[in-house]
């Protein structure tokens, strides 16, 4: 994986270990003291990615593919699964709230995707009622664990198989940030577990307008 190297911080990306009742975040970023974030509160990344294209599917059952599906709009890309009992809510909340802070017309030109790492629990219709919780614009997407690891990989998110423990639990790590696709289809900007509904609203207007 790349991921060690897409993001300018000093800290290692942080890593979200999920067990049947723990949820266990690696190391959380002060954003506003990351250097090179001047503009935004996010975290610059270190090589401008563009949008890749994708084989996965959607709540609906449909064919999913992210370049095609989210083209011309503001893209939050989160890897996850819904029994996460922590950083995964509290980041899809965060989200939400954020985007009930823009106006309309800023609505209408965001797309958040969650990308389900626990894919044989995460089924199209489990991801599309846990997202319901949060936004129902929310979009959900899964797909076999090659093709999500693939994705991960093209992002720089350090992800891992879902595992079971001998007590029956599951463990399921997965990189705890959101990569940023500006309307362009390139992303510049990443965010950090922890950050604050106010960083994600201060910087989505300018993410959105093309000043990153």
């Amino acid at each position: 994986m790349r991921g060690a190297a897409v993001l300018m911080v000093a800290a290692a990306i942080a890593m979200a270990g999920c067990g049947a009742g723990t949820d266990t975040p690696g190391t959380v970023v002060d954003l506003s003291q990351v250097e090179g974030a001047a503009g935004v509160r996010g975290i610059t990344l270190a090589t401008p990615m563009p949008k890749p294209t994708t084989a996965l599917t959607d709540t609906a059952g449909k064919p999913f593919d992210l370049r095609a599906a989210t083209a011309g709009k503001l893209t939050l890309v989160f890897f996850g699964f819904t029994n996460c009992p922590d950083i995964c809510p509290t980041t899809m909340a965060d989200l939400a709230a954020a985007r009930s802070l823009l106006g309309a017309a800023d609505q209408a030109q965001l797309r958040v995707v969650f990308v389900a790492t626990d894919p044989a629990r995460d089924t199209p219709a489990a991801v599309r009622r846990w997202l319901g919780q949060f936004d129902s614009s929310f979009i959900g997407v899964t797909g076999t664990w090659d093709d999500v690891a693939h994705l991960a990989d093209q992002l720089g998110v350090p992800v891992q198989a879902p595992r079971q423990g001998s007590d029956g639990s599951w463990t399921v790590t997965h990189g705890s940030q959101v990569t940023a696709f500006s309307p362009d289809g390139v992303a510049r900007v990443a965010y950090q577990a922890g950050t604050s509904v106010e960083d994600y609203a201060h910087d989505i207007p300018l993410l959105l307008r093309g000043e990153v």
